[in-house]
């Protein structure tokens, strides 16, 4: 390796140090450089790519994070191939810390063709950017059929052009994300359809795909439902919520009471006021501060007992939602705390 500039002592002594046979030596060297953060250096960093040591490989992409150039771009492209599995991970972090939309035309190339775990890493780093130009190769995925759909690799490929998809907001990616939601065989894809689906607010399909998640096997996935049937403000879905009221999982009741205070929905109050009374806080709370949201005097009285509950959140919640319904009832005195 050459580094261009050596009237610098310090560059100097960077220099001999990438130069040793010791792996250790020329790691620290690497670290070195990627301290100065200076682009001019991107060759140099590259080049430790292919060293022999997987800890310099590493180093190097990990020193890359900051250097937004083709260059750079393009080397820790070929490393997310890297036969070392540190390598990978930092070749994926540094290309994920990108925040140059432009850097999205060096991306690109690499997310329609390859080894899935590449594609994958690489739509991960074009999600955060929002560059519609990703939506081709990420809706692409999902209608590629794979040999072993439920391999890691194909499941990090199908979640991360979910989550392109799901940034962008990309309509024409509804059929095939609400195909997924009900219909992939790994938990964690439909969860992430799910989640996707949140941003089609005027879409029939998409709620359908929803309440039907909410009764999946796994309640994961039926937690996401009910916090996007939530988020799709749909009036429609109310009844399919209040059903998921009744979910043996109290981490899907909750979400659904928090959904359905968003809904304010008026035919609700009942059974989340039978959720006032449930042995877990959490949704104690969660179904305080939708009865305030859906603004029913109906709840008044148990909202004012539940303002003496033992938990102090339950009874924030419930001196809040007491307020939102009517200013007249005021927060309820909480004999525990003089206030």
């Amino acid at each position: 390796m050459n580094i261009t500039n050596l009237d610098d002592p310090e560059l100097q002594a960077i220099a001999e140090r990438l130069r040793s046979a010791d792996a250790t030596v020329r790691r620290i060297a690497v670290l070195s450089l990627g301290d100065l953060a200076d682009e001019a250096h991107t060759p140099l960093l590259v080049a430790a790519l292919r060293d022999d040591a997987p800890a310099v490989r590493a180093a190097a992409a990990l020193a890359l994070e900051t250097m937004e150039n083709q260059t750079a771009i393009e080397g820790l492209a070929v490393a997310l191939d890297d036969a070392d599995a540190q390598v990978r991970e930092a070749a994926a972090h540094s290309l994920a810390e990108l925040k140059d939309p432009a850097s999205a035309a060096w991306l690109l190339p690499h997310a329609g063709a390859g080894p899935a775990r590449v594609r994958a890493a690489v739509l991960r780093a074009l999600r955060e950017l929002r560059v519609p130009a990703s939506a081709g190769p990420a809706l692409a995925v999902l209608h590629e059929a794979h040999a072993a759909p439920d391999a890691t690799d194909a499941i990090a490929l199908r979640r991360e052009a979910i989550g392109v998809l799901g940034y962008l907001k990309h309509a024409p990616a509804l059929p095939a994300l609400a195909g997924l939601a009900v219909s992939d065989p790994v938990d964690e894809v439909r969860r992430v359809a799910v989640g996707a689906l949140a941003f089609a607010t005027a879409d029939a399909d998409a709620r359908n795909a929803l309440e039907a998640a909410l009764r999946d096997a796994s309640w994961q996935v039926r937690e996401e439902a009910a916090t996007a049937l939530g988020k799709l403000q749909q009036p429609a879905a109310a009844a399919a919520l209040r059903a998921a009221l009744d979910d043996p999982y109290w981490q899907v009741r909750l979400r659904a009471a928090r959904s359905l205070g968003r809904l304010r929905n008026t035919e609700s109050v009942a059974p989340l006021l039978a959720a006032l009374d449930h042995g877990i806080s959490n949704l104690r709370k969660e179904a305080a501060l939708a009865l305030g949201e859906i603004g029913d005097a109906a709840a008044l009285p148990a909202l004012e007992r539940a303002a003496h509950d033992p938990d102090p959140e339950v009874r924030k919640s419930a001196r809040l939602a007491i307020a939102q319904i009517g200013p007249e009832h005021g927060p309820v005195r909480d004999p525990a705390h003089g206030a």
